[in-house]
């Protein structure tokens, strides 16, 4: 059990700190509403990753190509989408340090949304995870248990500390973090075209 719960570790830690999609967001999110209400959405791998590994595991290794360009191109609809929210919150700047209920929920659910739209985690069920964790599980049930309760506390854990870290710019001032919020609008704007257009070529060229 020890070697899956290292192995496990291993690959969240790895896959925590890989920059993409939901780290993107991250930085959108603790820019517009602040890191305490942005933390949720450090659990938003627990909540998209069920479907996804229960739909690898059904039928590893037999995704047709296709359907995971066709994720990569909705994905980048939704991170075009939260490109524009970030940008209209630079245009029109809003006193984040007041209480916005329902702001949590709302957060983790987009968090989410990112991420099962986020076709790395498909390819990492199916190339990594899911056959690391059939092999563990017919080792014995609990060490595929344990590899999968590693991975995801340490990715947890890792989204949580990059969501504190990126908080320290709310101590910066109010022109500095409609820049960030400017950023953050780039950098998803950037990702969700390349995504998009590697979507559409790949669909195209099947």
């Amino acid at each position: 059990m020890l070697e899956y719960l290292i192995l496990g570790t291993g690959l969240g830690l790895t896959a925590g700190i890989q920059p993409g999609p939901l780290q993107a967001y991250f930085l959108s999110s603790v820019a517009k509403r602040g890191w305490l209400r942005t933390l949720p959405a450090a659990l938003a791998p627990l909540l998209s990753d069920g479907p996804i590994a229960l739909l690898i595991l059904f039928a590893l290794n037999r995704v047709p190509a296709t359907a995971t360009q066709f994720l990569r191109a909705a994905g980048g609809i939704l991170l075009l989408y939260l490109a524009w929210s970030s940008f209209r919150q630079w245009l029109h700047p809003v006193d984040d340090t007041q209480p916005q209920d329902g702001k949590t929920p709302s957060t983790l659910l987009q968090a989410a949304a990112v991420n099962i739209l986020n076709p790395s985690s498909y390819l990492g069920w199916s190339l990594v995870l899911g056959p690391t964790f059939l092999k563990a599980w017919h080792e014995s049930p609990g060490n595929g248990v344990a590899l999968v309760a590693a991975f995801y506390a340490t990715m947890v854990l890792v989204n949580a500390t990059l969501i504190v870290l990126l908080g320290t710019t709310r101590f910066l001032g109010p022109g500095a973090r409609r820049a960030l919020v400017l950023v953050s609008a780039i950098v998803l704007a950037a990702l969700g075209a390349y995504q998009l257009v590697s979507g559409l070529q790949g669909l195209t060229a099947a």
